[in-house]
């Protein structure tokens, strides 16, 4: 059994990717893992400002919600990160957390196992190589940490469009019950 931590980094209501990013939970815990989700939705997460100090004080200096879910983070052994992509890259929210989980870096963590979902409006193949590309370089500052799998859906635009969708459906399903 791991410990799965599913962060949901889309600011909109019925967004595609959370609602994919819940069948990946259904599926995860269908498993039997213990699933935590997590949306970014009405969190305060300021920007990195590069001080450093969370390398010698363990977290970050700045007292918002990018602490709480850092320390998730930290004990979790598997992160799934769900994003809608704008303009072929994360979400700036996605993008914003990763540089905050600075702190990792110097306190450790359990995490080995990444995976990733995106949901874009353009329908082309390889739209998510951009996000798997940052993805990758922050996996590559952690030793023995890897992108394990991940789900592209394109072409979705619309708020709750995923749900037309069955194959996307039962992938996202498939993937979390794989963990």
């Amino acid at each position: 059994m791991k410990n799965v931590l599913i962060i949901s980094t889309s600011i909109r209501n019925n967004s595609n990717s959370e609602i994919l990013a819940h069948e990946t939970e259904r599926g995860a815990k269908d498993a039997g893992h213990n699933v935590e989700f997590v949306t970014l939705k009405d969190k305060d997460i300021k920007f990195c400002k590069g001080c450093l100090a969370c390398q010698k004080l363990g977290k970050c200096v700045i007292n918002d919600d990018a602490n709480e879910i850092t320390s998730k983070m930290k004990d979790a052994d598997v992160i799934v990160w769900a994003t809608p992509i704008y303009y072929y890259e994360m979400s700036g929210q996605m993008k914003t957390l990763i540089d905050r989980a600075n702190s990792l870096y110097a306190t450790g963590h359990k995490f080995s196992q990444v995976y990733l979902i995106t949901t874009s409006a353009d329908s082309s193949k390889g739209v998510a190589q951009c996000v798997i590309n940052g993805l990758n370089g922050w996996l590559a500052c952690f030793d023995g940490v890897k992108l394990c799998g991940w789900l592209e859906a394109g072409g979705i635009d619309n708020p709750n469009d995923i749900l037309q969708n069955n194959k996307l459906m039962e992938q996202a399903y498939k993937m979390g019950k794989e963990i």
